[in-house]
């Protein structure tokens, strides 16, 4: 990466690199020496945040592409492109560059306002006490010691200067959007909140305690270190089948890759056309099965509906070289056979969440090409068709990457194909925003001593699963490296072409607006891939809690559009008005936001898609798939 700048400039800051970014970015009692040695020369934090942007770089060039290296003369044509590929990332980093006006602005500006902290800080009657607009600074421990207080304020003033630094940088967007999120790891993980020697709230919480907390947070350290994952939420509270996942029922079904779990009816009549729910992969079904007040199963169920749901298994060695297609077929269309088998339907809804959303849509286009109209209707929640645009998951993906995986975990791996491991799929997404899902529980676990509070989504969340490699590296290439799948006839699944734009069945498409997983654009661009009836629904919060919220809770709001003139209520908002016209800004501008859950609008749709109501029926399954176990079965019990 090119820095435009003076070469006294650039000799300074290479001479600074050894600097922090703050007060915290090395061991807790070196960055206490750190912290003096910034809080008597302001000045000396400005080389650090600009030497920290070729440091980072060369870190972000690393995570992109650095893998170690076999024999040369065992190079295979796989190994050799990816080393290749490595080298045009590792250019595309070096093209970087920093205009040396836009480094002036901002050492001037670092420079007043590192004077004007230490000032504030160090001599009160000079002005008020600095602002730590920050919720790891809030307790009252920050601001009654200037010495904390300094710390923590020029720990958020080099954060904000080395953010404007990044986002200065010009050149290849993708690669400004790697040192971007490097940037932003090194600033969380560099807070002087997580480290016990620069943490006076946790120092006093010790003293407090009279070392107790400290005792309990390394009892807990060790355990995290034992199970491989910061924890989340105090998991003894919980159980699969006892406090999640509770909602009764059977499983009906079952093959390597799945168990098929129908639902006991809570109504006297239910409508004769039965939806089928087709979770994640990449995660346990129970996400849609929390508890009883939370539960979009169970309320789908209250509604009168026939609901079964994919019970995907944790794979083990013995399933690594699964492949998508053995997901498409011996997952999603045998469990629609199956369905239609026991409701005796030739049609069946359908719903997919997340990637369960994509190999829903992939196994209704081979049952398309196979002449088989087998779904009524078509649920995707936070799920991607083109991936055109996949947020912040952009930035991991590229040539390089993907060959590694197909090197390491692909069919063609050295001995065969392997597991990716469920642990290091949570890691990354975890790290996708960490001050909310790692470095607060380092904070609260091991500095403080606290349990983290019992909460059952965060539970689910560390319930990781593995992925057979095959599946996984098809999946990463085909749709996150070269987005094929819209592509009619690009690719084969199960043998035969795939041309989503034939799905003409009505489709429900919800987005979150703020998920940072299927950003809400991507979700609404399924609007312009199929072809059917459509309507779209927004919903406020993430990728989980924009779709796990009950209407009895009475929280967030959603978006819809409908047509002009269209009466206000819930119900008869459940039109089919997308035709792909409106870009998602422009679907926005015209769309109305509403309070509460976004569940009615999707419950009122889907009955009339369901069919007329039929007495339920008195036991799960029938002749051909009796009932094998009790909900929620075996599979979904096996951990990672």
């Amino acid at each position: 990466m090119a820095v435009t700048s003076r070469p006294r400039q650039a000799r300074a800051a290479a001479s600074s690199a050894r600097s922090t970014a703050s007060a915290g970015a090395a061991a807790p009692s070196r960055s206490r020496g750190k912290a003096g040695a910034a809080s008597s020369r302001p000045s000396a934090g400005a080389a650090a945040s600009v030497a920290s942007v070729a440091s980072v770089a060369a870190g972000a060039a690393a995570a992109a592409g650095a893998a170690p290296q076999p024999d040369a003369a065992a190079l295979s044509p796989a190994a050799q492109a990816f080393g290749s590929s490595v080298g045009l990332t590792l250019q595309s980093l070096a093209s970087l560059s920093l205009p040396s006006d836009a480094l002036e602005q901002l050492r001037a500006d670092y420079l007043e306002q590192a004077r004007q902290l230490w000032n504030r800080c160090m001599d009160p009657s000079t002005g008020t006490p600095p602002s730590l607009d920050d919720r790891r600074f809030a307790a009252p421990q920050w601001g009654a010691s200037p010495l904390a207080a300094f710390q923590a304020g020029l720990y958020l003033l080099n954060a904000r200067t080395l953010v404007r630094l990044a986002d200065a940088l010009q050149g290849d967007d993708k690669q400004r959007q790697r040192v971007r999120f490097a940037v932003q790891q090194l600033i969380d993980a560099a807070s002087p909140s997580n480290y016990l020697a620069l943490n006076p709230e946790a120092l006093a919480r010790a003293v407090e305690t009279k070392g107790e907390s400290l005792r309990a947070g390394l009892q807990m350290l060790m355990r995290d270190l034992q199970q491989g994952r910061v924890s989340q939420t105090d998991e003894t509270v919980f159980e699969v089948g006892r406090n999640v996942a509770t909602t009764e029922g059977a499983v009906v079904f079952e093959n390597e890759l799945i168990q098929l779990i129908e639902y006991r009816p809570l109504t006297e009549q239910v409508h004769e056309r039965p939806i089928l729910f087709v979770p994640p992969c990449i995660n346990k079904y129970y996400i849609l099965d929390l508890q009883p007040e939370n539960s979009l199963v169970r309320h789908a169920v209250e509604q009168g509906h026939r609901v079964f749901v994919v019970s995907w298994v944790n794979p083990d060695d013995s399933l690594a070289a699964k492949t998508w297609d053995d997901y498409v077929q011996h997952g999603v269309i045998q469990a629609i056979d199956v369905v239609r088998d026991i409701a005796g339907q030739r049609q069946v809804n359908a719903l997919g969440f997340c990637v369960g959303g994509t190999l829903l849509a992939t196994a209704a286009a081979v049952m398309k090409a196979r002449g088989d109209d087998a779904l009524a209707s078509l649920t995707l929640l936070t799920s991607f068709l083109d991936f055109s645009r996949t947020g912040v998951l952009d930035i991991f993906v590229d040539e390089a990457s993907v060959q590694l995986r197909e090197a390491t975990i692909g069919p063609g791996a050295p001995g065969g194909p392997k597991l990716l491991k469920g642990q290091e799929l949570a890691t990354t997404f975890s790290f996708l925003r960490p001050n909310d899902l790692v470095w607060n529980y380092v904070v609260g676990n091991y500095l403080k001593g606290e349990t983290p509070p019992a909460f059952d989504l965060l539970y689910w969340n560390g319930d990781s699963t593995n992925l057979p490699g095959p599946m996984y590296c098809w999946y990463l290439r085909h749709t996150y490296l070269q987005n094929e799948l819209i592509q009619p006839g690009r690719l084969s699944v199960c043998g035969v072409p795939v041309d989503l734009s034939l799905l003409d069945m009505p489709a429900f498409i919800y987005g979150s607006r703020e998920d940072h997983i299927v950003p809400w654009e991507s979700a609404y661009a399924s609007t312009r891939v199929l072809r059917g009836p459509r309507r779209f629904v927004l919903g406020a919060s993430g990728h989980i809690a924009g779709v796990i919220n009950p209407p009895a809770k009475g929280k967030r709001s959603h978006w819809t559009r409908s047509l002009p003139g269209g009466p206000g209520t819930p119900g008869a908002q459940a039109q089919d008005v997308e035709d792909g016209s409106l870009d998602a800004a422009g679907w926005l501008q015209q769309a109305t936001e509403r309070p509460g859950s976004w569940w009615p609008e999707w419950t009122a749709w889907l009955a009339s898609h369901a069919g007329r109501k039929v007495p339920a029926p008195r036991t799960p399954g029938n002749a051909r798939h009796q009932p094998i176990e009790p909900a929620p079965g075996r599979y979904v019990k096996r951990r990672a």
